[in-house]
């Protein structure tokens, strides 16, 4: 019994978790101009916005976002790193770097973050993995299998063209989110401006997304990076925290600034005002047929501010829905542990500690039958054989 009581435990251990749902259409409140876009609550992973969620496009420079999440977790940040002549030929926005220069790995993710430095993500690919190709090939696998991405393929660590360098919204808002659970990158990504002196270039960089330097006023803005090349046209990741919920916009395929801005203060907008965060404890049920589910601890979920709808499956996946039935999050619950029936497997009480104790107090009541029995007669012999002929079991009448 005990050992089935601990491999219950594990189960619930194991299946207990809090998993993201891939909202598929999106809500006709927004008129979200950008051909792709994806609002995540930052927390809870809950998908509260999704257009064209899963179409392959070019993410131009946001690639970065994936080359400082994959270089932190990799790389040592004190490392020294020799620039090579590769990456000093790089086009586009650049730090400048020159040929030979030394640097440190982490002031390379910040002019690769804040300025957008091509010659620093590729100093940071050559590093880390030796070559370009290399990188990339390391790079595919470490965003599927720890990130979970699933319609995403780099090239390079910079997110110059290349018509096999695609991703999607959803794959880069799940990237970023990740990225923002570490404590260095979310440092970086919200930076604003800092001094650079390199052995060619003394200055200040400025992070080039307008809402996180304050160009676009907007409160709670937590981080930012823009991309832009010809056939991506303008790309734009945000994070912003308003005291009481997380948000995650990713946008694709902007027309101009003006439009993928517009869309990025659309959906903060909307992620404020809409949804908000509850809690789920351990002592909720939910029944699913002849079937009880509940959490294994308590748990934060985002709910729409004007109610949710809860539904669970015959597996225990509950379903957060909006109004409109669209899922903005899962959740996988626990099924729980059926009460013992009175029989002789499931009771303790016919198990064989009740036989073993029934063996022994059946022993021991025959035990004791033959010891009064052997007493008696024991006592009999004694006063047949006296000399005196007296009992010693009671005083002899007189007659």
């Amino acid at each position: 019994m005990l050992k089935s009581f601990f491999s219950l435990l594990l189960m619930i251990l194991v299946f207990s978790y809090q998993s993201t749902s891939f909202a598929a259409s999106a809500t006709s409140k927004i008129d979200v101009k950008s051909e792709a876009a994806v609002l995540l609550d930052s927390d809870t992973g809950a998908v509260l916005f999704a257009k064209n969620p899963d179409e392959k496009m070019y993410p131009a420079s946001l690639t970065k976002i994936a080359t400082a999440i994959y270089a932190i977790e990799k790389g040592n940040l004190n490392d020294i790193v020799t620039v090579s002549a590769n990456a000093v030929r790089q086009e586009g926005t650049k730090v400048y770097l020159n040929k030979g220069e030394q640097v440190p790995l982490k002031k390379l993710l910040q002019g690769m973050i804040i300025n957008s430095g091509n010659d620093a993500a590729v100093a940071v690919a050559e590093h880390l993995d030796g070559n370009v190709d290399q990188f990339a090939k390391n790079l595919n696998a470490f965003l599927k299998t720890k990130i979970g991405v699933k319609n995403t393929h780099f090239t390079n660590p910079n997110g110059l063209f290349n018509p096999d360098h695609y991703t999607t919204a959803m794959d880069l808002a799940l990237i970023t989110n990740y990225a923002m659970k570490n404590p260095v990158f979310a440092e970086i990504f919200g930076t604003k401006e800092l001094k650079w002196n390199g052995q060619s270039w003394n200055t200040t960089l400025i992070t080039h997304h307008r809402m996180l330097k304050g160009e676009i006023p907007y409160p709670g803005i937590t981080g930012g990076k823009t991309g832009y090349v010809d056939e991506s046209k303008q790309t734009l990741a945000t994070t912003a925290n308003n005291g009481k919920i997380k948000l995650t916009a990713i946008e694709l395929k902007g027309k101009n600034k003006k439009e993928i801005y517009n869309d990025t203060i659309h959906l903060l907008d909307y992620g404020f005002s809409q949804f908000q965060h509850e809690t789920l404890t351990k002592d909720d049920v939910f029944q699913s047929g002849k079937q009880t589910f509940l959490p294994s601890s308590d748990l934060i979920i985002t709910e729409p501010s004007q109610g949710a709808k809860k539904v669970i499956n015959k597996n225990g996946l509950l379903s957060i829905n909006n109004k409109d039935g669209q899922t903005i999050q899962t959740i996988q619950l626990s099924k729980k542990p059926e009460k013992p029936t009175m029989n002789s497997k499931s009771n303790p009480t016919k198990g064989p500690e009740y036989h073993l104790s029934a063996f022994y107090g059946i022993a021991i009541f025959a035990l004791a039958g033959i010891v009064i029995s052997l007493r008696r007669k024991w006592s009999s012999d004694l006063n047949e054989n006296s000399p005196t002929g007296k009992s010693f079991g009671r005083r002899q009448r007189r007659g």
